[in-house]
């Protein structure tokens, strides 16, 4: 894919603005993420159950594109000698084209029985997910570089508003398109947008201006220290929080999405609709945080939010066994709290990879981050699927709940989360405010206290 010769910036140091241009980065964000959903998200999801995919092989689709990201590993090498926009552009143009193929899968349905069908879906998307996987590896220092230090926690929350926006436009475009008893030619309808949305995307990330590659790292050969980086203290620490992350949260999408369809009997249409609201917590996560995250750190918010999870999956809990009916306000509420929770996390977690990792070997100090964040994302919806499979139809009375094979999922998830929020805690970033200071900061002094009055008073 050829290109105009780039425009290169050098590491920003101590300058108070974003750079020239790097606005394209959100313009590229918003379509890409008008995208991406619709064939790695619940509209897949929606598609794969009515070919008649188990638990088991949602759990592939759901973990697949995180767990080919290992493939970073080998790739960070390359990233020096091909540039950092020039190997982001490859990979994404050629995800792109293989849209497009699934976008013709649910018109085979002539010649293809449902079986041949998911097949040939799971091979694209592991296509897909594989030219993912490869030039993601040069996203995160190519942005690290390009965006000041002080900067990064506003840049993550901004670009995590855009996409949470563009998210929410494309389930709504989703839930119309799949309403009511959907047919074939809709979901091939809908793949063909999600390819015209990606190919728009890849003209603003031509104008991302690139970034030079630090000396160290031209100049870097031989073996890579791959177990001293792994062993990094505070790096090491981080991975073991993303861990705990990535095996509580897989397939917390695909799996919510099938307990609305199989217990909750929504149709695909009001499916869409209620998961959308995920996109809206996630866009709140601007106003619930804005520029605060470089001020107050990523320790306390990766503490709160773990802590909320909890709360979140109790919830879930209560619907799945039986203690309250699945309403539709509920379930609003408790997608709007896991899009929020979820943005959150992210940002903190990146804001955090950003903050310790050192200059010397970044490229591959970010490929570990991933791969090691990304595999467990992808492992754990297989061994959920597997989890809930197994359980099958059993539904013994204990406590008070039906333990069906839901409420088991989300007990599950909720003693991961429960091990993660220990983890957190054991972080080391000396520049983070106390959790107090923190809902001190977002419940007093911000500009949202204005809200507090309208809190019932006893």
């Amino acid at each position: 894919m050829a290109e105009s010769q780039p425009k290169t910036l050098s590491a920003p140091t101590a300058e108070a603005s974003f750079p020239p241009g790097l606005h394209n980065t959100f313009l590229f964000s918003g379509f890409n993420a008008l995208s991406y959903p619709l064939v790695l998200s619940s509209p897949m999801v929606l598609y794969a159950r009515s070919l008649g995919a188990s638990a088991t092989v949602l759990g592939i689709i759901a973990g697949m594109m995180p767990l080919l990201v290992i493939f970073q590993i080998p790739a960070a090498n390359h990233i020096a000698r091909v540039g950092f926009k020039r190997f982001v552009y490859a990979g994404w143009g050629t995800r792109v084209m293989f849209i497009f193929g699934m976008a013709l899968v649910p018109l085979t349905g002539r010649f293809l029985d449902a079986k041949n069908r998911l097949g040939l879906m799971l091979m694209l998307l592991f296509g897909f997910n594989l030219s993912r996987g490869i030039s993601s590896c040069a996203w995160l220092p190519w942005i690290t570089l390009l965006v000041p230090p002080g900067l990064r926690g506003k840049y993550l929350a901004r670009d995590a508003a855009v996409q949470n926006s563009a998210n929410f436009v494309t389930f709504l475009i989703a839930a119309a398109c799949l309403a009511g008893e959907p047919r074939p030619w809709q979901f091939a309808i809908l793949f063909a947008f999600s390819a015209l949305m990606g190919t728009v995307s890849l003209t603003f990330l031509k104008r991302i201006p690139d970034a030079d590659m630090p000396e160290e790292i031209r100049a870097g050969k031989g073996r890579v220290p791959w177990l001293e980086m792994v062993r990094h203290p505070p790096f090491k620490k981080l991975l073991y929080t993303v861990i705990g992350w990535s095996v509580a949260y897989g397939g917390m999408t695909a799996f919510t999405v099938a307990f609305l369809k199989a217990e909750g009997g929504m149709a695909e249409g009001r499916i869409l609709l209620v998961t959308s609201t995920a996109f809206l917590g996630g866009l709140s996560s601007l106003w619930f945080l804005g520029s605060r995250l470089d001020r107050v750190g990523s320790k306390p918010v990766l503490t709160f939010a773990f802590a909320a999870w909890l709360a979140v999956l109790v919830g879930w809990m209560s619907l799945s066994g039986g203690v309250f009916s699945v309403k539709l306000s509920l379930v609003l509420m408790l997608q709007f709290l896991m899009g929020l929770l979820a943005a959150l996390v992210q940002m903190s977690n990146t804001r955090f990879a950003m903050a310790i990792i050192p200059p010397m070997g970044r490229n591959h100090f970010f490929a570990i981050y991933s791969v090691v964040g990304n595999v467990a994302l992808g492992l754990a919806p297989i061994g959920w699927g597997l989890l809930i499979d197994a359980v099958g139809e059993r539904a013994p009375m204990w406590l008070g709940l039906s333990w069906n094979r839901f409420t088991i999922f989300f007990a599950g998830a909720a003693l991961v989360y429960l091990v993660t929020l220990g983890l957190a805690r054991r972080l080391h970033e000396p520049e983070a405010v106390s959790m107090e200071e923190l809902l001190r900061e977002i419940l007093i002094q911000s500009p949202q206290r204005f809200w507090l009055r309208f809190w019932p008073r006893a």
